[in-house]
């Protein structure tokens, strides 16, 4: 797509703001990266993100899909008008992890006036695709 999206401008510092206090400063998400049309963050492999057998949990890359689509279609409307809630997430967990970070970045499918379809590719730290997300935003207006 490569065009602009965002509503307004917006800096890293400020959307760090919003993982304070929830499920995303808990499990160590960072965003790193606003492009044109897309959002990036990592997220670490350690104990709050692996499962019993040492392995990155599939439900914390959940998470940070959902996390970057969220955030990323919230950036794209009229936070004065509207607001952005997940509707369907779905995650296909294609090769295990163990150590250091993974990456997301979210990118639009479908930018609508009542959906948002976002595409979410997580990569390992030598940049193989570990796990590939879709998520489904509803577009909701504020006070109905």
């Amino acid at each position: 797509m490569n065009t602009k999206i965002w509503h307004s401008e917006f800096s890293l510092e400020e959307l760090q703001l919003l993982r304070d206090g929830n499920i995303v400063e808990h499990l160590g998400i960072q965003l790193i990266e606003i492009g044109p049309d897309y959002l990036k963050g990592r997220m670490p492999v350690d104990a709050r993100t692996k499962q019993s057998l040492g392995l990155l949990h599939g439900g914390a890359s959940v998470v940070l899909a959902e996390t970057l689509g969220s955030i990323a279609s919230n950036l794209v409307i009229d936070p004065g008008k509207y607001y952005c809630v997940g509707l369907e997430v779905n995650a296909n967990h294609l090769r295990p992890v163990s150590e250091g970070w993974v990456q997301g970045k979210a990118s639009p499918v479908h930018i609508g006036k009542q959906t948002h379809v976002w595409a979410i590719e997580i990569r390992n730290s030598i940049d193989k695709l570990i796990c590939l997300s879709r998520l489904t935003m509803a577009v909701k207006q504020i006070g109905l």
